[in-house]
C-alpha cells in the first residue's frame, strides 16, 4: 500500500535525522536539502539510497539533483509508489 505525504515526510525526516543528526522536526516539505537543512551530496546520495529501500522506489541519478526540497522527494515519492 503506498504511503501517505504524511508517512513518507516522516520516514525522510527519519533517514535525514539517521544521516546528519538533524532535529527530525527540522525536516519539513519547504525546506531545500542544501540551503535550509546544510545536506551535500554525498549525505543526499545516501538518503535517496536509504529512501529507495523503505519505501520501494527507484529514484534516478538525473532526478536526484531536481529534488531541491523535501516536499519534492515526497511528491516524487509518492508519484513512484503507483
Amino acid at each position: 500500500m503506498a504511503a501517505s505525504e504524511q508517512e513518507i515526510l516522516e520516514g525522510l525526516a527519519e533517514i535525514v535525522n539517521e544521516e546528519t543528526g538533524l532535529d527530525q522536526g527540522d525536516v519539513q516539505l519547504d525546506k531545500s536539502f542544501t540551503e535550509d537543512l546544510d545536506i551535500d551530496s554525498l549525505s543526499m546520495m545516501t538518503i535517496v539510497v536509504n529512501a529507495e529501500e523503505k519505501f520501494g522506489v527507484r529514484i534516478p541519478d538525473e532526478e536526484v539533483k531536481n529534488l531541491k526540497t523535501v516536499g519534492d522527494a515526497v511528491s516524487f515519492i509518492q508519484k513512484s509508489q503507483g
